[in-house]
């Protein structure tokens, strides 16, 4: 009974369309607002932390090597208390990215107040504590909880949530940035495969929201700091496609990196519970000593090759150094994010092929700092197979938007050597490897829930052209909605489909694939 009403009421949403979509967008400011201030607090201990890491070590090179023994005790409780936040909230584990794409496509379930709570503690302890990991990822699962959190509380339909989960997951990643383009870009492009302006609007709205919140407590700027950067002259795109070539096999090395060190630790009898988060812990206490510029998400690294260059020997250390690290951290399944270590990792790599360019005479110095800015968003584009996120995050995260051109192409070079390389974008692959993991668990839930799904009609699509008629629609699914620009079409029998159509479809999740495959753009010659 109850979920025929909520099926009542997504015919009365698409009945009134504009409406709707002008409650997204008050709702995406709310979300924004609470998020934001989330995120901001967030960043805050995390910051507080890190400087009390820090004055920790300053204190052991200062003499006082009598707390070394109650740092590592100290390291050793902290891992007790991640395992046990982990085990009361499994899904706080990670990322975060992975499981609200699952919570968005219907095959996992948040339990919003839980996560909030275990998220925020976990990453704090997690990245304060000097583990290889970025705050983006816990930022994005936070601000999705937040959407989360009030479509339950307003008693919204599966079809509104799945909306404010992606403006929540957009907000998210707005404020731990200072992005708000990028985090639009990123619901769209990652989290819903397609440009829906109900999407749009929401996110939007909440991405800007944040971002301003952001900015009223931590300023305006970039988060990295780089000094001038020169418009890179058309002489050195030669050097561009290196870049993207090189980085792209690189990104493809850390995907197959990062899912062998997940089944490594999975597979590993030796090392159970709390033991697995003590590993990394213990480990990066002794990194603190020696190699302390690869703990945490690496900011501080970046704008360091921003303000002076790096021998060889030393970028290629703090390379393997910060890959390694960063798969003993993210394997051990604390909360916490691969974000910036990934921008980190590419920043490092960029560094290299610029340094080599410019020892052969190939680059003006003046450029170096081109080819590392061009390396992050070549990284991140080969490892999460997002090129238009990875181009417009860069942009903003450095301040600079006169380097479109390069940017893009680095980016689709990197992807296109990751994808021939067979790499499947990281978070599809981590949340493949969750679902695979919960078994019948997921199975049951595809099978009973019913949903509407948003879907666009892509050019040479099987529906492309087609009457509804002529489609053929699974089992026990009903077309209910077609968007035409402004126009609603009342789907009948004869109605023809065309590119660019946004259908609405009430079906059970396991049918979801299916749809998507018919709605697709078709690629075969």
């Amino acid at each position: 009974m109850e979920k025929n009403k909520k099926v009542s009421k997504v015919y009365t949403y698409l009945a009134n369309w504009h409406d709707f979509r002008l409650k997204l967008f008050v709702e995406g400011i709310l979300i924004g607002l609470i998020g934001g201030l989330i995120i901001v607090a967030f960043r805050f201990a995390l910051e507080r932390a890190e400087v009390l890491r820090r004055l920790i070590y300053h204190e052991f090179q200062a003499g006082r090597g009598e707390f070394v023994f109650l740092w590592f005790i100290g390291l050793i409780g902290t891992a007790f208390i991640l395992n046990w936040l982990v085990k009361i909230e499994p899904m706080a584990g990670g990322s975060g990215i992975p499981q609200v794409k699952g919570a968005i496509l219907g095959t996992m379930k948040m339990k919003w107040l839980r996560i909030l709570l275990t998220k925020f503690l976990g990453g704090i302890l997690a990245i304060g504590a000097g583990l290889s990991l970025g705050r983006e990822g816990p930022s994005v699962q936070l601000g999705a909880v937040v959407g989360q959190g009030l479509s339950r509380l307003l008693g919204r339909t599966r079809m509104e949530e799945k909306y404010l989960l992606t403006s929540g997951a957009s907000a998210g990643l707005a404020a731990a940035f200072n992005a708000p383009l990028s985090g639009v870009v990123f619901a769209l492009e990652e989290l819903h495969k397609n440009f829906s302006p109900a999407v749009l609007m929401s996110a939007l709205a909440a991405a800007v929201t944040a971002d301003v919140v952001t900015q009223c407590f931590f300023g305006y700027g970039p988060i990295f700091q780089f000094s001038t950067l020169y418009s890179l002259p058309v002489r050195y795109y030669g050097i561009v496609l290196i870049t993207g070539i090189v980085v792209g096999l690189l990104g493809n090395l850390f995907n197959r990196g990062l899912l062998k060190t997940l089944n490594l630790y999975e597979n590993q009898t030796r090392l159970s519970g709390a033991a697995k988060a003590a590993l990394p812990l213990i480990t990066a206490g002794i990194l603190g000593f020696f190699m302390p510029d690869i703990l945490g998400g690496g900011n501080d690294l970046v704008n360091q090759l921003a303000s002076k260059p790096l021998g060889f020997s030393l970028l290629l250390l703090l390379f393997f150094g910060k890959f390694f690290f960063t798969m003993l951290s993210y394997g051990s399944g604390v909360p916490g994010g691969i974000f910036l270590p990934m921008l980190v990792l590419g920043a490092l790599a960029g560094s290299f092929v610029s340094q080599t360019m410019l020892y052969l005479g190939q680059l003006e110095p003046q450029y170096t700092m081109n080819i590392v800015v061009l390396a992050m968003a070549a990284y991140f584009s080969a490892v999460v197979k997002a090129p238009v996120t990875g181009s417009v995050l860069i942009m903003e995260m450095t301040g600079s938007f006169s380097h479109l051109l390069p940017l893009t192409l680095v980016s689709m070079i990197a992807y296109l050597v990751a994808d021939l390389g067979k790499s499947k974008p990281v978070y599809e692959a981590l949340l493949e490897r969750a679902l695979r993991k919960q078994g019948k668990e997921v199975a049951d839930l595809n099978g009973t829930n019913r949903q509407i799904i948003e879907l666009v009609v892509c050019m040479g699509s099987v529906l492309d052209k087609k009457q509804i008629k002529q489609i053929s629609w699974p089992e026990h699914s009903l077309l209910v909605s077609i968007k035409r620009g402004d126009m609603e079409l009342i789907p009948r029998g004869d109605t023809r489909l065309a590119v660019g159509d946004y259908i609405y479809v009430l079906t059970e999740t396991a049918q979801r694939e299916y749809l998507e495959e018919l709605a697709s753009e078709k690629t075969e010659v």
